[in-house]
């Protein structure tokens, strides 16, 4: 049996793709149920044009000023944790154009394949995930931004994505809803970049959906069930300690998000995996008015809007500042002010909304770890995919079924496979 140790969205489709391969498999998480941490509202973004890693040259030009500035979408808070120090140190030395186009490379990929698992995904019954196939607009505020953003897009271009350069008036007929604004501050922006084939889905209702999926494959879950320790011998994990007691195990995955740096020390493995906290507010649209239709992303302001139904998922911030998920009511009102400026006739950014903040499992590349772990051979990483958790789940599962696979090819070859050695 495979034990996926985290109920997030990158635990649950793990568990959805080994289980819809024929593997027996149990979902567990210390939750009460699926999508309960940083999946339960995230973004919303299926951005699977939109990775850029977030160290970077500009990243590091403009980390004065973000250290310095008290509202600043990107902070650095400095805590007594060593992890801190050594996560941000392996950020700075990440912020080299190398790194950054190695990394967009090896994200893109991840992410046309995420986009075609999960379009395989459903074709396999319902999924009442919120799902749009309703496009992107990043908006730029300053011709600076909007030359950077046309260089990515060019360098993008050559490695499969469809992305298109827009005036400010292209931009109001893709999405309408943003003419108001834009009546009212003519220079709000100076163009944007449509990217046709990014998406919008719940994240929790992904969660709540594959597991349902699982479940109707034979798998099992344990939910309200902590992993405190593991049960070793010289071939690997046979058993997880657990709040519920001892479990026996073939093999593991480790998917606990920001707990999963912890889950790796009690097995001798260092992972560069640290809390990037962000926020989000879930408020109501106007009915009466012209309502958001696409994905947009605001540069300036580092807040995405995301329509879900009736709804807005406005989700901003990005603060290594330790492990707490407390709500900061100025975070939020800064949230409200964008929804105010951005939308001003079309969301009511005075109702009471859903506040939410999370931790984002990330690393200092933003490149997601997925492999077997170095120091035990039945344990297997898939971790750190940050702010692109939901864009790159499907991918992520089906890239950790290929390398479980092929490792026990390796540690369990076949007699035909064992002959052919012999014979070679």
């Amino acid at each position: 049996m495979i034990c996926i140790i985290g109920a997030g969205i990158v635990g649950c489709a793990s568990a959805y793709q080994l289980a819809r391969e024929g593997h027996q498999v149990m979902l567990l998480d210390a939750a009460a149920g699926p999508g309960e941490g940083c999946s339960f509202a995230n973004g919303a973004q299926l951005s699977y044009s939109y990775v850029e890693p977030m160290a970077s040259p500009a990243t590091l030009r403009a980390l004065p000023k973000l250290l310095l500035q008290f509202d600043a979408p990107i902070k650095f808070r400095p805590t007594l944790d060593w992890r801190q120090y050594a996560w941000g140190m392996q950020f700075l030395m990440a912020c080299r154009e190398a790194q950054v186009n190695q990394g967009t490379r090896q994200l893109l990929e991840l992410s046309f394949l995420s986009r075609d698992t999960l379009d395989d995904w459903m074709r396999d019954g319902e999924w009442p995930i919120g799902f749009q196939r309703n496009g992107k607009l990043v908006m730029c505020h300053d011709e600076i931004t909007m030359e950077g953003q046309r260089h990515q897009m060019h360098f993008q271009a050559a490695l499969g994505c469809e992305q298109t350069a827009l005036s400010v008036d292209q931009c109001i007929e893709k999405e309408p809803a943003l003419l108001p604004a834009l009546k009212r501050f003519p220079r709000a922006y100076v163009g944007g970049i449509w990217t046709p084939g990014d998406c919008v889905a719940d994240a929790r209702l992904m969660c709540l959906t594959l597991v349902e999926h699982l479940k109707a494959k034979g798998a099992s879950t344990r939910f309200g069930t902590k992993v405190t320790g593991f049960v070793t011998d010289r071939s690997g994990v046979t058993a997880l300690k657990t709040s519920q007691g001892e479990i026996a195990c073939d093999a593991v995955v480790l998917a606990a998000g920001t707990a999963s740096a912890h889950l790796a020390q009690l097995l001798g493995e260092y992972l560069p995996v640290y809390p990037v906290k962000g926020y989000s507010l879930t408020l109501p649209m106007v009915a009466t008015a012209q309502t958001p239709k696409v994905s947009v992303t605001d540069l300036g302001r580092k807040t995405v809007f995301a329509p879900l139904g009736t709804a807005l998922r406005v989700a901003a911030m990005a603060e290594v500042a330790g492990h707490g998920v407390q709500l900061a009511p100025r975070r939020f009102a800064q949230i409200r002010s964008a929804v105010s400026a951005v939308y001003p006739d079309a969301v009511d950014a005075q109702a009471a909304g859903q506040p939410w903040a999370g931790l984002r499992p990330a690393t200092p590349t933003s490149v997601p770890v997925i492999r077997r772990m170095n120091s035990r051979s039945n344990v297997y990483l898939n971790v750190g995919h940050g702010a692109l958790g939901m864009t790159l789940a499907a991918g992520s599962a089906a890239l950790l079924s290929r390398c479980i696979q092929e490792s026990r090819a390796l540690l369990h070859p076949t007699r035909r496979d064992q002959r052919l050695k012999m014979e070679g």
